[in-house]
């Protein structure tokens, strides 16, 4: 298994540009099973979870093509199995994502139930319950959720969700693209993501409005053709970044982002001591204020509040403000896993229940350390940038699920990380999830 072996001490200064948005090229590369014709993605991230979803796309029969660096080009014309294997579903919480697209284009599909980051139970009742309000019979069978849609096809309905989720919101808008009849979703996620999703679906010829609000009502459509899109950049990326320039006092530009979807990451940052300069609609400049940063409490939200998957990058930050920061996360409920790692490098966090108690500044030091889940393995990143001494990282590839070759990145703006790969020998090979995605 890969690890990383960070030198702490040197301040990030130089250009970074950001990638695509896994978040949303793994909903787009879905909707691609809507259509017999082909989809063209361009700006798709390099990221272990693309790797994943396209080996879902090709184990159902289609076809996916790379003509060039980053563009993807989809035909599903020829798919012949409705059904997300296990080996890969457990791995990689989004092949649920394949469920609707295959039950609106083929009226049946069969999905293993999701896996990926351990961060609490992220249960997928929402999808499945609103797809059985468009009509389909749904169940589980032997682990797999299994739904099947009657002879007349999926009807549109008005769907109101208790609880906001992303997935459930991709799900159903797709789902409902090839409905007959109008589907109104209540309470719907607003995730830029959400809104990327609808604009590839509308050049594919659905009739989605309301992408980014609460409400999102879908009319259905006959069939769906070929389309063309790019992927919006990431916008936990770009916040990770900011961090990085921040928390090492560097000066950092970032390009190829889109400030707007980080209102509520860059308000917050500025609060506690990060100057943050939009250049352009593209291009942030930062760097840490000459005061230095000072606590500030935070409580998770949706979008468009303090995103979950800053979180873990935030509480690493607070290590170095002058005073204390009670963190608060509302979404997962088992999402404080790095603490303890930041813990053994000398921060001093506490943690009871929901929420965690982060007094600083604080001088860390170097120490192996192992990532939990992708977001905590940004945060373990963050904190070996400035530790004193060296930092190692087992098992990084959570991090390859949804950051593009990071280390290269840093490296290029002056930080001091390595990609160390370890060959293991059979008798002492991780088993279960790490051995399926090491």
């Amino acid at each position: 298994m890969d690890k990383f072996r960070i030198r702490g001490g040197n301040p990030i200064k130089g250009r970074v540009s950001i990638s695509g948005a896994k978040n949303s090229a793994l909903p787009c590369m879905a909707a691609a099973i809507l259509t017999s014709e082909t989809i063209t993605l361009h700006n798709m991230p390099y990221v272990r979870d693309i790797i994943t979803m396209r080996r879902l796309l090709e184990d159902i029969g289609a076809t996916v093509l790379t003509p060039e660096l980053r563009t993807h080009k989809i035909s599903a014309a020829q798919v012949e199995l409705m059904a997300a294997p296990y080996e890969l579903v457990k791995t990689m919480r989004a092949s649920v994502l394949a469920l609707g697209p295959l039950l609106a284009r083929f009226g049946k599909a069969r999905v293993s139930l999701p896996g990926g980051c351990a961060i609490g139970a992220r249960p997928i009742d929402l999808h499945l319950a609103s797809l059985a309000k468009l009509g389909a019979e749904v169940f589980l069978e032997a682990g797999d959720v299994v739904a099947r849609v009657p002879r007349d096809g999926l009807i549109g309905a008005e769907i109101h969700f208790d609880k906001v989720s992303v997935t459930g919101t991709e799900n159903l808008m797709m789902a409902a693209t090839l409905a007959r009849g109008k589907t109104t979703i209540h309470n719907a996620a607003r995730e830029p993501e959400i809104a990327d999703l609808a604009e590839l679906l509308n050049k594919m010829g659905a009739r989605v409005r309301g992408a980014g609000t609460a409400t999102i009502q879908v009319e259905g459509v006959a069939a769906l053709g070929s389309a063309e899109h790019s992927i919006i950049p990431d916008r936990i990326e770009t916040g990770t970044f900011i961090a990085a320039g921040a928390i090492t006092n560097g000066e950092l530009e970032i390009k190829d982002c889109r400030p707007e979807h980080l209102s509520a990451v860059i308000s917050k940052l500025r609060e506690v001591g990060v100057e943050i300069e939009e250049v352009n609609q593209s291009t942030l400049y930062v760097r840490c204020s000459e005061r230095g940063l000072k606590a500030s409490d935070l409580g998770t939200e949706p979008y468009p509040g303090f995103p979950t998957d800053m979180q873990a990058q935030f509480m690493t930050l607070m290590t170095q403000a002058q005073g204390r920061s009670i963190i608060t996360e509302t979404i997962f409920e088992n999402r404080f896993m790095h603490a303890s790692e930041l813990q053994r490098m000398g921060a001093r966090i506490q943690i009871s229940r929901d929420q965690a108690i982060v007094d600083g500044p604080d001088k860390l030091i170097g120490a192996r350390v192992q990532a939990s889940d992708l977001r905590a393995s940004a945060s373990l990143v963050l904190a070996g940038l400035i530790a004193k001494g060296e930092t190692q990282i087992d098992r990084v590839y959570h991090i390859d699920r949804g950051y593009e070759k990071i280390e290269a990145k840093l490296k290029e703006v002056g930080a001091d990380i390595d990609r160390v790969r370890e060959s293991v020998t059979a008798p002492l090979a991780p088993v279960g999830l790490d051995a399926v995605v090491a």
